[in-house]
């Protein structure tokens, strides 16, 4: 799992920004897909037992997978009973749960002897990324962030769709609380399954698998946004400039908010984890969580170039209008002062006066006529010589 990561973001670093970036976004996010632990199966998520938000729930000894589809209740006694055997520091439980009730949360909170305000906090909406310990429980809370394929990008599109991801991690159980479509976790069961030697480490190797899953995904979702940043960019100050409204990166900037409310806050939990601030992490997982720690750090990086490289854009694209609005009024004022020419003239000569200069002569109409069209094609001639037109 580790090793996949680092040879995708060793493509990322090396390759340059401007190479061909219609087809570059599109390669690297087919490999990024294919080489990290998150890449979704062809086949599809385990379906809920019975109506419930019990997606999957396993007892694991040594890293294996016992047998038979366990209820939790079942479950927890199975690994209470493998704890009087020799394998008693081997046997976890692993739960997974797709958007549970209040209820049924509760009763998984009794079963497993959780308190009811963790359970309660766990419910709560809108949470930020975090990283809470309660005496032998720690709860880890995740954004999870998906980029949402679109043709092109207007001023309603979604680019970003985000959800949560609860973890309650024990001593003998993980249960993972999914919120929302924006990331499955049954790919990374199927792959601690594939690796015993992995998942023998315990529930805080399933944590580590996770959170380095999410952090993944976000990987995903900033190679992805730079390259809708990239044809922002190219629309703004290349030959099509006019195409790209300030609405739409006005959006594009918004949804980029809401990854970077995923992504930053996720940071300085996922440090005191690692420093042991929060929670005594296993001394063979610390390499693992550095190693996710750095590969936030590198979208933590990517999220706020791209915000500032989106204001630059806005700034640029607000001159633009700005200058272009200048120039219309300007040419408005020069056509203005063309037709003041021929509107005073023809004022003048409309009035019902008794004697007008020429008005009585033969050719006097004719000869301003003439005038009017001559005053009109100075001033054209001059007005377009100073730029006005």
């Amino acid at each position: 799992m580790v090793a996949s990561d680092e040879t995708v973001w060793g493509v990322l670093d090396q390759m340059p920004r401007k190479v061909t970036r219609a087809l570059t976004a599109p390669v690297l996010r087919a490999v990024t897909k294919i080489l990290a632990v998150d890449s979704q199966p062809a086949t599809a998520a385990p379906a809920r037992r019975d109506g419930s938000s019990v997606v999957d729930c396993a007892v694991y000894t040594d890293g294996v997978r016992q047998p038979g589809e366990l209820t939790y209740q079942e479950a927890v006694a199975k690994a209470s009973d493998k704890a009087s055997d020799k394998a008693s520091d081997k046997a976890f439980v692993w739960l997974g749960l797709h958007e549970p009730g209040a209820e049924e949360l509760a009763e998984i909170g009794t079963v497993f002897g959780i308190f009811d305000f963790v359970i309660e906090d766990a419910l709560m909406p809108g949470q930020r990324p975090k990283i809470e310990r309660y005496g032998d429980l720690t709860v880890i809370v995740l954004r999870t962030a998906r980029y949402v394929e679109h043709a092109e990008l207007t001023d309603t599109s979604d680019v970003v769709e985000t959800g949560h991801i609860i973890l309650l991690v024990g001593k003998r159980f993980v249960i993972s609380v999914r919120l929302g479509n924006a990331a499955r976790l049954a790919p990374v069961r199927a792959h601690m399954e594939a690796k015993p030697e992995q998942l023998k480490q315990g529930p805080w190797a399933v944590a580590q698998a996770v959170m380095h899953t999410v952090v993944n995904l976000y990987a995903d979702v900033a190679l992805a946004i730079e390259h809708d940043v990239d044809e922002i960019e190219e629309q703004a100050f290349g030959a099509r400039g006019t195409t790209t409204t300030i609405s739409h990166i006005y959006q594009l900037k918004r949804e980029l908010m809401e990854f970077k409310r995923a992504v930053l806050p996720l940071q300085r939990p996922l440090t005191g984890l690692i420093s042991g601030e929060d929670t005594p992490l296993p001394r063979h997982l610390l390499r693992p969580f550095r190693l996710t720690a750095e590969h936030l750090a590198r979208a933590v990086e990517q999220v706020g170039t791209y915000d500032d490289l989106l204001n630059s854009i806005l700034q640029a694209r607000l001159a633009q209008v700005t200058v272009d609005q200048n120039n219309d009024m300007r040419k408005i004022a020069a056509w203005a002062a063309i037709v003041a020419v021929q509107t005073t003239i023809a004022g003048v000569y409309g009035m019902n006066f008794a004697s007008i200069p020429g008005a009585d002569s033969k050719y006097g109409f004719s000869v301003m006529v003439a005038f009017m069209v001559v005053s009109g094609v100075v001033f054209y001639r001059y007005l377009r010589r100073a730029g006005w037109l």
